[in-house]
């Protein structure tokens, strides 16, 4: 399975900001110092989920970013989308004719990397933001 620091890091600072943004608008500067990503690398991350409408920046000193919906209205499939990272299993094209290997032919895994690949894709388009700021209230409260 490939997924890139870009996918891993676009979620990262999304919970992040899921997070904190309650109580005003979260500047990258934060984020980077909690999830300990360069500066620079959310800036490029950011530019593109707000263009996919999943942030919002706010300009001044009191700026920053936040949600452009709610958290529970953001599926993980909705952030790689945004950074354009695709998670994928096969390294052939679902829809070639020619198979992983070069051949005329798929190779004979080729089904069973194809259903991984929906299972993954099928599982971040089923958890939202909101299930991973559940998950880590509960972790934190058990602690």
């Amino acid at each position: 399975m490939k997924l890139t620091t870009k996918g891993r890091y676009a979620v990262m600072a999304m919970a992040d900001l899921a997070y904190h943004s309650n109580e005003k608008p979260v500047s990258l500067t934060e984020i980077s110092l909690r999830q300990n990503i360069s500066l620079s690398y959310l800036e490029q991350l950011f530019i593109k989920l707000k263009s996919k409408k999943l942030v919002k920046g706010l300009r001044g000193s009191r700026g920053g970013y936040t949600l452009e919906k709610p958290a529970s209205e953001i599926k993980l499939s909705n952030i790689f989308y945004a950074v354009e990272e695709e998670v994928r299993t096969l390294n052939c094209k679902k829809d070639s004719k020619r198979g992983c290997n070069n051949k005329s032919v798929k190779c004979i895994t080729h089904n069973l990397w194809d259903r991984l690949d929906n299972h993954i894709n099928g599982f971040f388009e089923n958890v939202k933001l909101e299930d991973l700021l559940k998950e880590n209230y509960e972790q934190q409260r058990n602690k």
